[in-house]
């Protein structure tokens, strides 16, 4: 057999976080989405996280859209001064679409094991006139504030930033029990740290890069 030199990896990972609104999202993903709300509202979710809603277009659940502008669009009837869109995190799980008026799932879709029901764009739903995209996460657990997208103005915008940095202060040192300090990928039964045989470094196969000293 004959040997390999190993030098290390340089790994990109893309996890289609960043599909576009009117591609269709994939089961089991995570993506970047977003809700608009009020100000007050706003405050709410980034200290104590989402609320199911009690009913809606696609049942109870929470919307969001991966389409900023549709999140621009709520709280319909609200001033601009008094809207805020929250840029999240948004972990999918298993993905119903629902893309025709009455559609059968379109408010049962959870009860028949879906985490997530996706109204694609375009699709000619009555609910949803302006076109653009729209999503219900069943569990409010699913989503995490990650940025302030859009707020009505500078001071508004910068007491929410302030917020956010406190609330993911507090969290950060609860989850980091639950990440790989080597990868920053959530730890599953699977996952397993080694000694690289070049440099003696500890090393996590998911990590984005690693350059083994040994060779240079």
């Amino acid at each position: 057999m004959s040997s390999i030199t190993f030098y290390g990896w340089d790994v990109d990972y893309d996890e289609d976080r960043h599909l576009r609104a009117e591609q269709e999202p994939k089961s089991g993903k995570r993506y970047t989405m977003y809700h608009g709300t009020k100000v007050q509202t706003a405050r709410q979710i980034i200290q104590g996280g989402f609320c199911q809603s009690s009913d809606g277009m696609l049942g109870p659940g929470v919307y969001v859209s991966r389409n900023q502008k549709k999140a621009e669009r709520y709280p319909l009837n609200s001033p601009f001064t008094d809207r805020v869109v929250l840029k999240l995190s948004v972990d999918c799980g298993k993905i119903k679409r629902i893309d025709k008026d009455n559609h059968p799932l379109q408010k049962t879709w959870h009860s028949h094991g879906y985490d997530t029901a996706w109204v694609p764009p375009n699709c000619g739903m009555k609910a949803v006139p302006s076109g653009l995209e729209e999503d219900c996460i069943w569990d409010p657990k699913r989503i995490k504030v990650v940025d302030i997208a859009l707020s009505p103005n500078t001071a508004i915008h910068t007491e929410l930033k302030q917020l956010l940095a406190q609330s993911q202060n507090q969290q950060g040192t609860a989850a980091a029990s639950g990440t790989c300090r080597l990868c920053n990928w959530k730890l599953v039964p699977a996952h397993s740290t080694q000694t690289c045989w070049g440099c003696g470094d500890t090393i996590c196969t998911l990590m984005t890069q690693h350059k083994c000293k040994h060779w240079g």
